[in-house]
């Protein structure tokens, strides 16, 4: 039976992916975005392409009471809510240092609190037919230490937690729950650098040249894709992708000295690639108020951001 999903984030990279690979297998989907033109233009694609059929909706996951409203209309519309994709997501990479408070609040509303929206809206209908699949998009790095990304690792560790957890709780309801933890994938988010409305730290704009040094290829969004429509036929907990992917988890979880031993070379590596200067201890960095004629100090931070891609 075709199913009912709704994708946010699905205007590019792995949501746009995703939906096609379900519009292709016959599902409707739902392609939500902040982006509305763009959801607007990949629904209409999708829609050519069938044998499935997709629709569009602007959506800033960071209100909740527009996500609530989209997930019931949906509901209403189809009688049923078959599969929910928190996949929405922003890149925010620097070291801890460097970042305004306005950045962890950005990255804690879109990443994590957009997915709790989004969790709190569809989570209680799939409770009440008995059925159903959230699927939440974290990261590598929601498994992994990623220095020079912290806040981003810290909202996609939030949402590891959080699926997993959940997942214990909805079993009993016949509602399943699986996290993407998704490793460097082609998508332009390697290439954004950051909320364009925030400050960027010097070396945002260097994600794509940083994982060039850490691998020489990227993961297709289109097998991301496969890798999560297969993850969600076998109910896993954990998607974790390319093999690569896999790789750096299972050193992490077995031999950490040695993570750590090849974390520290790649963060000497940026440093040195990225930095005109070290940052003075004492100077509240980039992340501090500067007074009037102060010099500027110009640091490194360590570009993380976009290793999942949306």
């Amino acid at each position: 039976m075709a199913r009912i999903a709704i994708i946010t984030g699905a205007a590019s990279g792995i949501g746009r992916a995703l939906a096609r690979a379900l519009v292709l297998r016959g599902d409707t989907v739902v392609v939500a975005d902040i982006d509305g033109d763009g959801a607007e233009r990949v629904a209409a694609e999708l829609a050519r392409q069938g044998p499935g059929a997709a629709t569009s909706a602007a959506l800033d996951v960071r209100d909740a009471a527009a996500v609530a409203a989209l997930v019931h209309s949906t509901h209403d519309n189809h009688g049923r809510l078959d599969v929910m994709v928190n996949n929405a997501g922003i890149a925010i990479g620097g070291e801890a240092w460097e970042l305004l408070l306005a950045h962890w609040d950005r990255v804690i509303d879109v990443n994590l609190r957009g997915v709790v929206h989004g969790v709190h809206a569809a989570y209680p209908i799939m409770v009440r037919q008995r059925s159903g699949h959230i699927v939440n998009t974290a990261s590598l790095a929601g498994l992994l230490p990623a220095p020079g990304a912290t806040a981003y690792a810290m909202t996609k560790h939030a949402v590891v937690g959080l699926s997993l957890s959940l997942r214990g709780e909805a079993a009993a309801y016949g509602v399943r729950v699986t996290a993407v933890c998704p490793g460097v994938v082609e998508t332009p988010i390697l290439d954004q650098g950051g909320p364009d409305d925030l400050p960027k730290p010097p070396a945002a704009g260097h994600a794509r040249e940083f994982f060039r040094h850490v691998q020489p290829r990227f993961y297709p969004a289109d097998r991301m894709a496969h890798d999560i429509v297969r993850g969600i036929d076998r109910n896993a907990a954990l998607v974790v992708a390319p093999t690569s992917a896999r790789l750096a988890w299972r050193i992490w979880r077995y031999t950490p000295l040695a993570a750590n031993r090849m974390t520290a070379r790649h963060v000497a590596w940026a440093r040195a690639a990225f930095a005109a200067q070290p940052a003075e201890a004492d100077t509240g960095g980039a992340a501090g108020e500067a007074s009037e004629g102060s010099p500027q100090v110009t640091s490194v931070s360590l570009p993380y951001e976009g290793a999942n891609g949306r």
